[in-house]
Parts: C-alpha cells; structure tokens; sequence
C-alpha cells in the first residue's frame, strides 16, 4: 500500500485517548479534522527517545505558533495502547494542546500507508515517524520519514509548509 500523500483525503478510523475525567475514549479522525486545519504526527513508540525528547516537545513548543497559523488540532498518534499514551502524556504536563492518540492495533497506521516494522527490534509492526499538515480532510503536506530518521516531520517543518 502506498504511504498517503499531498492530495489524498485521509482516511477516517477511530483512535482511543483517556478524557479529563480519565475515562478512555472512542474518537473519529474524521470527527476532529472535518472542516479544521489539523496536524497529525505519528511516531514509532511512546517513551522512546527521539519520539521523546525531540518529536513531541518540538509540537509541544512550537503549539502556539501553529495555533496563530491556524492549526486547531495537534494530534499525537502511536501504536501503542490508550494506557501507555495516557502515561506519555502525563510526562508532558505543559502539552495543553497535542492530543496522544492510542492506535493499539496499528489499524489506522496501516490505512495511512505508513507501517515500519520493527520486528527484529522486538517492536513489532509500529508507525513510521511522520507528520501531516491537514485541511478539511485532505492532505496539504506529507513529512514522512525513511528508516529512523527524524529531519522532515518536526513541527519546525510543518510551520514552514503553513
């Protein structure tokens, strides 16, 4: 399957987050980005390093910037289960406005196009690291990374493609 690209519309799924009161929740992809500017970033696992220490403190840090560009949503997106993102989340207390977004089963990477697999690392099927500039559903910029890099998904890049 081919990754998603400029020009596609993206497809709906339903991802899983705990709400304030702490109860885990079914949310629509759709539900969030119909009608809005939103950001989708995924990376390959909750507390690894460079997911944490550079991907998401750089949406983190850079969340105002793209709120005054227009972006409603941030949304953090990893194949790893509700739990764990809730726990990742926790370790940004300052991230008000990104979203940690459980895809447990991998479902919704895989109808984007962007699986990596990490087997031989003991991780499984996991997400590619990459990051989308979305308007009304339909893709405006597609940042995916190759391997394990990260140079073209950070939120520094999404800003320069607004």
């Amino acid at each position: 399957m081919a990754p998603i690209a400029v020009g596609d519309a993206i497809p709906d799924g339903t991802l899983a987050y705990f709400d304030a009161e702490d109860q885990m929740q079914q949310m629509s992809i759709h539900s969030l980005a119909a009608g809005k500017k939103v950001v989708i970033f995924g990376v390959p696992g909750a507390f690894t390093p460079t997911c944490s220490v550079k991907h998401v403190p750089g949406f983190i840090d850079n969340a105002d910037e793209l709120k005054a560009k227009g972006v409603v949503e941030v949304l953090c997106i990893s194949v790893n289960d509700p739990f764990v993102m809730k726990a990742w989340a926790k370790t940004y207390p300052e991230a008000k406005n990104v979203k940690f977004l459980a895809d447990g089963s991998g479902t919704y990477t895989h109808a984007l196009g962007l699986e990596l697999d990490l087997s031989e690392k003991g991780l499984g099927i996991r997400s590619r690291r990459f990051a989308l500039l979305i308007d009304d559903l339909k893709v405006k910029a597609a940042n995916i990374e190759t391997g394990g890099e990260f140079t073209v998904s950070s939120a520094e890049e999404i800003l320069k493609a607004l």
